[in-house]
């Protein structure tokens, strides 16, 4: 094959990457119309993530369950982040956190799950507490301390402007865990990851605001099942806004960087921080040793 047929299988493969972005942003004749796809593209578009190959039990040769801690201020990891406020982004524009609680909200996203090994299922109905949080202002309680009986009988109703209310959005989400899966293929001979969970990870409503405050794991969703969502939503690429990547492409690939804090012994599987207490600097470095040793088995197969 010659240079001008290798240029050629670029520029249809570029063109093609083009008009995934935002689709009739240069023949749109007004605002409404951007993003509108035609017919054709809505045909060519019809595609799905790419299907996992099966690999039968006996096919690995070792296996590894570890999991790790994205953190999203972290450069490399903003594009999980970004764009927190959507009001005046592209409707194709949203962050990882926004794509996942809409999915659960739209019935999209079912295997919803208050563990790291999906033994409970959660609804949206469970977790309403640690998305929104109510309380009453101090003019509120010297409201209803001064009309008590009202209260208590339901003649009067506290107005709303002494009720506070804060929603958890985007923007507090400190980093995602994930749980994943790594091992040998010895029929393709070669070291292999698979994405098994993930988790945003956040403080409660309740206490978005305070200083130092406590992050939880809001919930846990089993990768697989939703990898449909996330091929469908994008995320930013710095270099070529002309060509997005999907979530489901940026999370399978490892475009980004995590820190492993626990993997799978016999100890019950405890963490990283349970056994290298009060020493940040020690359990990076008992991380990078997980991760050593992980990669060395594959190199090591190869010494003879």
């Amino acid at each position: 094959m010659n240079f001008r047929n290798y240029l050629s299988i670029f520029l249809f493969a570029a063109g093609t990457l083009v008009t995934q972005a935002q689709s009739n942003l240069l023949n749109a004749k007004t605002p409404d119309e951007i993003g509108k796809k035609t017919p054709a593209q809505l045909i060519s578009d019809n595609d799905k993530p790419l299907v996992y190959g099966y690999v039968h039990d006996r096919d690995v040769l070792m296996g590894k369950t570890i999991w790790e801690l994205i953190d999203l201020d972290e450069r490399i990891n903003f594009p999980l982040y970004y764009p927190i406020d959507t009001a005046n982004i592209g409707k194709d524009r949203r962050s990882l956190f926004n794509v996942l609680l809409n999915g659960i909200k739209t019935g999209k996203i079912t295997e919803v799950y208050g563990d790291d090994y999906f033994n409970t299922k959660k609804t949206l109905k469970d977790m309403s507490t640690s998305f929104t949080y109510i309380d009453t202002t101090d003019a509120g309680r010297d409201e209803i301390n001064n009309y008590y009986q009202d209260y208590m009988s339901g003649r009067k109703v506290l107005d709303p402007q002494f009720i506070n209310k804060t929603d958890l959005t985007a923007q507090d989400i400190s980093g995602y865990k994930i749980k994943g899966y790594w091992y040998f293929d010895k029929r393709q001979g070669e070291m292999k990851y698979r994405l098994l969970g993930i988790c945003p990870v956040s403080p409660e409503a309740r206490d978005i605001g305070k200083d130092n405050p406590d992050v939880i794991e809001l919930f846990w969703i089993y990768f697989p099942s939703i990898r449909d969502v996330l091929h469908e939503a994008h995320a930013f690429n710095d270099k070529n806004s002309a060509a997005p990547i999907t979530f489901d492409h940026l999370l399978n690939s490892r475009r980004f960087n995590g820190v492993i804090y626990k993997e799978e012994n016999v100890y019950g599987d405890r963490q990283i921080a349970d056994y290298e207490k009060d020493n940040a600097q020690m359990q990076l470095l008992e991380s990078e040793r997980v991760k050593e040793k992980i990669r060395n088995f594959e190199q090591d197969m190869w010494n003879y």
